[in-house]
């Protein structure tokens, strides 16, 4: 055999190999694709809130026939960019994370929230809360009025800067209210402009405790985020004045500060959270798949994803009347983008 017979020998064995480890490569890119990858906010990452995730990963799992595996995280832009990097597929964010993950990765869109107790986006909302100490009531009010002037050289406490009812929509209260000291949000994230000095819990439940411990005296932070940790005992739900109380079987970090009361000072609803995908990772049919499947009447009535009100059970979603998942565009969001206009 000639030298060009070995030649063209070695060039077929050659495209060979190549061939293989390409289909190898495949392989393994394939298998990737058999995961979905869920991310989660801190305020949803404890392990009160497993069983509520599990539960919605197998519903994700049953619409996709693909394996879920969940992110949790201790810190909202941990997860913010996780999204931003193509590394999940699927996200449980606010508001405002959305918005800050849209804006850097186009293929970032919502699928579904969750609706009000009419089973519509009309009510599709939650509540931003600002709260202090049972005992310090008195000294947030003009007479006999609750003013926000009184939280002036306060030490505060907020959730993430990257949050939408532990940050932007308070922050936004507040900058309207004090106008005369042309304030920008910036500058409520520390000591000095505003408050004598500033607190991030990274999660809801940390902001609270911040509060209940004694380190902040105002603390923001959402009442479906601590809902199945406190209890109503005095006033009406979501309104000023209203005190809530730590239950005495309340899990971390609440079980460090049992029994301690608060009392709302001010209250603002705000846009549900949504669940978001990765339109590239997901694929436009995979997309639209899991958003009919989450929006359909079987998740709706599926008492371990809507559990029942008045149940034990820690859980994401309630149900005491019509509440389902609806789906969403990106549209519907832009009242919480006009609040940094």
């Amino acid at each position: 055999m000639g030298k060009k017979s070995y030649g063209w020998l070695l060039l077929v064995l050659l495209t060979l190999l190549l061939g293989a480890c390409s289909e190898e490569g495949n392989s393994e890119a394939s298998s990737s694709d058999d995961v979905v990858d869920i991310v989660w906010y801190p305020s949803e990452s404890g392990s009160d809130m497993k069983s509520s995730r599990d539960d919605i990963g197998e519903v994700i799992a049953d619409a996709t026939g693909r394996e879920v595996k969940h992110h949790l995280t201790t810190d909202y832009a941990i997860s913010i960019e996780t999204m931003v990097n193509n590394n999940a597929e699927l996200a449980f964010m606010g508001a405002q994370g959305y918005i800050e993950a849209k804006e850097r990765n186009d293929a970032i869109q919502p699928l579904v929230v969750s609706t009000g107790e009419s089973g519509t986006l009309d009510d599709a909302v939650y509540h931003s809360w600002l709260a202090v100490n049972v005992d310090d009531v008195n000294n947030y009010k003009e007479n006999g009025e609750f003013s926000l002037d009184t939280i002036a050289d306060k030490k505060m406490s907020f959730v993430s800067n990257s949050s939408t009812s532990g940050f932007k929509v308070p922050a936004s209260d507040l900058i309207a209210h004090f106008s005369d000291k042309s304030l920008t949000e910036e500058d409520l994230m520390e000591g000095g402009p505003l408050f004598s000095q500033v607190l991030f819990g990274n999660s809801h439940q940390g902001s609270a405790v911040n509060l209940l411990k004694g380190s902040a005296d105002v603390a923001a932070f959402c009442d479906t985020c601590v809902e199945n940790y406190v209890e109503l005992v005095e006033g009406e739900a979501n309104r000023p004045g209203s005190i809530y109380r730590v239950k005495d079987n309340a899990a971390e970090p609440f079980s460090l500060v049992k029994g301690k009361e608060f009392v709302l000072i001010s209250v603002t609803p705000v846009l549900n959270a949504p669940f978001v995908g990765n339109i590239d990772l997901l694929g436009e049919e995979g997309f639209k798949k899991l958003q009919d499947y989450l929006s359909s009447d079987e998740v709706a009535n599926n008492e371990k994803i809507f559990v029942p009100e008045g149940s034990d059970q820690s859980a994401l979603f309630f149900k005491s009347g019509e509440e389902r998942l609806a789906p969403v565009d990106d549209e519907w969001f832009n009242p919480i983008r006009e609040l940094s206009k």
